[in-house]
């Protein structure tokens, strides 16, 4: 059977990684205010130039969390937060956490349709949102139960001169400045910091309570809110940092990577709160400028990503003027990372990249490649500590399959939520017992198998699986690497398209890097040398760019909608 109930594998590949973790009885934010005790004048994050101390960032945090009870937040009510990578985005986070609400992290990008269902599904009453994107929220307010609306200001945290700059040539001439003036309960976010108490009204918190309603990105059906307790998030944090032996505040780490997804807000921000990691916020992570000029600038160890940023870095034309010899692990995560993207970015940086898995489900991650031990291209790696994993029959999900045999793959840890928020139906489908007495196990929709050493290798999720010519399943994972090895492609996806009476039959849509030219026929025999031939793309589409979330994952199923 290939159930992997312990770190009985690891130990042979990494023996700094214990199999089981003790995680102190406390709160990300109340871990927070110990770190700021220790570390007071310690940047805790640096944004636009401007670094803030750990002691001014937890006062920050005290101070919004009493304006939050100031306009009435109780324990369990939700707040939205609807924010780039800036500094309100965290002193909201863990201001909430510290009020006892619940915090709804919102893409930045949604249009106004996705906000409403979001805001309305959670019930959340308050939001915080930014200035540039305060219109949506004007616009939907009235269907919503928001009663108060929190603005920040992009620009309140830059340095002196970047801020006047900003308001006099940027803000002026785009016309983005926005009056709040006359709008019933709408509130400047630093207006609400500046005014409120210097420390909340105390309040009891559970580790089993509720701290984060995390949406599922809504790519494989209707969005739904992963309930994420505070010891979800604190424990799935001190797993990162034990993975990679992070040292207590020596740590500087690029936090490209969106907060509001469950992956930037573990390794980019919960993370900091626990061991006074320094985080380098980049507002848009498909700032490639910004990004590299960052690492050049502020010498960052970690940079936690996805498949498309170390793309675009391997493919930067400038990239030589810029040193990027300080980044010691990288990890990649959200999507799968193509072999031929990994061996590229460690020879430019000299970076460890390591491939690792997770969803939102449970907080988010559950596997990586060790960061001191063998990396094993192509897999996602080992399971955490305290992380069971097992694969199950695609069907029915019951009969355990035998090492290196195709299934779905099922997790059990103390990272996995507790279910969906008011979807019993969902969350019964997801978590199911499997009568071993152990618990609940999670049911991922992906497709993996575990090799002898226990690295998990995952062929793709169900819902993308290719019914091929002559029926066999055709995993557009394996279709893609094998395209990123052509050196004039420089992104591609493959998805299942319909043909009468026969299936599906496989398209490949691929982006070819700046300058380069292809033809059809050039693709399908580079892959013809490289593919069964029932795996081979019947159809190619170019493109010049390949829909994708703002964290970086492609759209494959926006891809098949558009075919459809």
């Amino acid at each position: 059977m290939s159930v992997y109930k312990s770190k009985r594998w690891l130990d042979h590949y990494d023996r700094h990684v214990p199999e089981y973790l003790d995680y102190p009885d406390t709160t990300v934010p109340q871990a927070l205010k110990e770190t700021a005790q220790r570390h007071p004048q310690h940047p805790v994050m640096i944004f636009k130039g401007r670094r803030i101390s750990y002691r001014e960032f937890d006062d920050a945090v005290d101070r919004f969390a009493a304006a939050l009870q100031g306009l009435g937040v109780k324990k369990g009510d939700r707040v939205a937060v609807h924010l780039p990578n800036c500094p309100q985005f965290p002193i909201a986070y863990n201001s909430i956490l510290r009020c006892g609400g619940i915090v709804v992290p919102c893409n930045p990008t949604y249009k106004p349709r996705e906000m409403l269902h979001q805001i309305n599904d959670s019930g959340a009453e308050i939001i915080v949102t930014l200035s540039a994107m305060y219109p949506i929220i004007k616009q939907i307010r009235a269907d919503t139960p928001l009663r108060e609306v929190i603005v920040a200001r992009i620009k309140a945290y830059f340095p002196g001169l970047t801020k006047l700059l900003f308001t006099l040539f940027l803000e002026k001439k785009s016309g983005h400045r926005v009056d709040i003036g006359g709008d019933p309960n709408t509130h400047w976010f630093n207006h609400l910091l500046s005014s409120a108490p210097a420390t909340p009204r105390p309040v009891e918190i559970d580790s089993g309570d509720t701290a984060v309603l995390m949406y599922t990105g809504g790519t494989t059906g209707v969005s739904k809110g992963a309930q994420l307790t505070h010891r979800n998030i604190l424990v799935n944090a001190y797993q990162v940092l034990a993975w990679i032996k992070a040292e207590e505040g020596k740590e500087v780490c690029l936090v490209a990577i969106p907060l509001f997804h469950s992956y930037g807000m573990t390794c980019g921000m919960n993370t900091a709160a626990l061991v006074a990691n320094t985080g380098i916020l980049i507002p848009d992570p498909r700032d490639l400028d910004d990004v590299l000029e960052s690492i050049h600038k502020y010498r960052p160890t970690l940079y936690p990503g996805v498949p498309a940023m170390y793309v675009a870095i391997n493919n930067h034309p400038d990239v030589q003027r810029y040193d990027l010899s300080s980044l010691r692990i990288c990890n990649s995560g959200a999507a799968p990372l193509p072999p031929e993207v990994q061996q590229r970015f460690q020879q430019l940086t000299g970076a460890r990249l390591i491939e690792g898995y997770g969803l939102s489900e449970a907080t988010p991650v559950t596997h990586t490649n060790p960061a001191y031990g063998e990396d094993r291209i192509g897999s996602i790696g080992l399971p955490y500590p305290d992380t069971e994993v097992k694969i199950v029959d695609s069907e029915l999900g019951e009969q355990e399959m035998a090492v290196g045999e195709l299934g779905e793959m099922c997790i059990r840890g103390p990272q996995v939520m507790k279910g969906y928020w008011n979807m019993p139906t969902e969350t019964a489908n997801a978590l199911r017992n499997h009568h071993d007495g152990g618990g609940p196990w999670l049911h991922t929709g992906d497709l993996a198998y575990m090799d002898r050493d226990g690295y998990f290798h995952i062929a793709d999720r169900k819902k993308d699986m290719i019914l091929g010519a002559g029926g066999y399943n055709v995993y557009p994972r394996e279709i893609e690497d094998v395209l990123f090895e052509y050196p004039k492609v420089l992104e591609a996806a493959a998805v299942g398209v319909p043909v009468e009476g026969k299936g599906e039959r496989v398209k490949v849509f691929v982006v070819l890097k700046h300058g380069e030219t292809a033809t059809k026929d050039e693709i399908l025999a580079f892959c013809k040398d490289n593919l069964a031939p029932y795996k081979v793309p019947r159809y190619v589409e170019f493109r010049d760019e390949l829909p994708k979330t703002l964290v970086g994952k492609v759209l494959r199923r926006a891809l098949r909608d558009q075919e459809l």
